[in-house]
């Protein structure tokens, strides 16, 4: 996927102003936010949990390269090739080379960001491999030509309508006048014509959400089975997954598993949770006779001697995005690359440099909405004030911006002068808007005014109010 990050406010401008956008993301605070909502609310230690979570990835990051050597030995004991890639380049050529070493035809895949990271799909298509798509979201959004929207639910910015629509415009083998009227009928056409390339498919190739480094695992979890299909049917399962994902043990992956699920659509677990270890064995029923996985660093490694170390803890569940109002008013497309809302704001400049992307994190009102749901406690908002701190030391990019700073760096540095400025200010700002006691203009605010009210000064600022308190003068 190319990176649209440095149009980020023309982005968000035209999703604002898109009322079929709009009526799709109305739906995140009654749907995903109340399930998570009510997922935790029945769950006592789900606080406790968190902790656990939280402490189980770090003590992982802190040790990450022995236990990923433990993973890539169990891993091949139990039969697989472990392939390390620096970067998207050679990961893509890693995977390329394996579809053409099994003269592979069709490849199926599993919903995975990091594929998207890398761009995957176009590399391997350009090589003359048909490639689809097998969860449901992606498999819409794949006929779309466009990019996922959210980490779990890469559709969420499309109506049923739209669905119906494409459906009709991809499926034109189908009967022309079939009722596709509601969601069972729609996901019952897209099983039939899937089903299909599952059982031609040469190749499947999944993410993990984990990798295990004491069976030599991957772990996946997902809500219609297609994953399971994906690396069972093909008779080559390819696995690529960042290495980070790395955990040591079953067991601790079970506790970030259970805050995963709750965190991300408010279910105690997945519909399918499954692990894959190795190729298919002489007594098994199923499965791919090679498993190969494919390990990305990608900037982590970068990453993880920095200050955003702690933003690898992410386990991708998304609830950080579901309780952000800024991505609930713009959707995942603005932000221009992989990773979008706060999580994306804190990610994708420490993947693809400050320079570029430097809006992103100031895509925030800084509620920590954010924080207090991420399930391994994730400073989201810290981390997004570092790259803005980094962002303003490059310096403004315009000459109006580089005046503006200047103006206020020598208000903000002479205390008496700022408070003289600021008393006049609000004096002038009270008068002027006595009247109605709101402001629905002002020359220097017209973009923020342009979606809401300022209330009008009362006469005094802050620091008076503040003097007076400390003076015990009542209010």
């Amino acid at each position: 996927m190319k990176p649209d990050t440095a149009q980020f406010r023309e982005n968000a401008a035209a999703a604002i102003a898109d009322p079929r956008l709009q009526s799709a993301l109305a739906k995140l605070p009654g749907g995903l936010v109340a399930q998570r909502r009510a997922a935790v609310a029945a769950l006592p230690e789900f606080e406790a949990l968190r902790d656990e979570a939280r402490a189980i990835r770090d003590a992982t990051l802190a040790n990450l390269a022995t236990h990923l050597e433990a993973f890539e030995a169990k891993a091949t004991a139990m039969g697989s090739r472990v392939h390390w890639a620096t970067d998207a380049d050679e990961a893509r050529q890693t995977i390329s080379n394996i579809c053409n070493t099994a003269n592979a035809r069709l490849v199926i895949k599993g919903k995975s960001m990091v594929t998207e990271e890398i761009g995957l799909n176009a590399y391997l298509q350009n090589s003359g491999l048909e490639v689809v798509e097998s969860d449901l979201g992606e498999y819409i959004i794949q006929k779309r030509g466009e990019a996922p929207s959210h980490i779990i639910a890469p559709a969420i910015h499309l109506t049923e309508a739209d669905v119906e629509a494409d459906f009709r415009s991809y499926h034109t083998h189908l009967d022309r006048d079939r009722e596709l009227g509601t969601p069972e009928r729609l996901v019952a056409e897209a099983r039939a014509v899937l089903r299909e390339k599952f059982l031609n498919a040469d190749v499947g190739i999944t993410g993990a959400n984990f990798l295990i480094s004491e069976t030599g695992s991957s772990i996946i979890v997902t809500n219609e089975g297609n994953g399971d299909l994906t690396q069972i049917l093909p008779r080559i399962h390819i696995v690529v997954a960042t290495i980070d994902k790395v955990v040591p043990t079953l067991d601790e992956a079970m506790t970030l598993l259970r805050v995963l699920a709750r965190s991300a659509t408010g279910q105690d677990m997945t519909a399918y949770t499954t692990l894959a270890t190795g190729p298919r064995r002489a007594d098994d029923l199923d499965g791919p006779t090679k498993c190969h996985i494919v390990l990305i660093d990608n900037g982590r490694t970068e990453m993880l001697a920095s200050d955003m170390r702690e933003a690898l803890r992410c386990i991708r569940c998304g609830a950080c995005m579901n309780h952000c109002p800024v991505y609930n008013a713009i959707g995942g497309h603005a932000y221009g690359w992989v990773y979008p809302g706060p999580i994306g704001a804190v990610l994708t400049p420490a993947l693809l440099g400050i320079t570029e992307t430097s809006h992103l994190p100031n895509a925030s009102t800084f509620c920590g909405a954010c924080e207090s749901v991420c399930p391994v406690k994730i400073p989201l908002v810290s981390l997004m004030r570092t790259w803005r701190e980094r962002a303003h030391n490059q310096g403004p990019r315009t000459r109006g911006a580089r005046i503006l700073a200047k103006l206020w760096s020598a208000a903000a540095t002479r205390p008496a002068l700022y408070h003289l400025l600021a008393r006049f200010a609000v004096a002038i700002a009270g008068a002027l808007g006595r009247a109605k006691g709101r402001f629905r203009r002002l020359p220097i605010a017209r973009g923020w005014l342009k979606h809401r009210d300022l209330p009008a000064p009362q006469g005094r600022t802050f620091q008076q109010l503040w003097k007076e308190t400390e003076r015990g003068v009542p209010r």
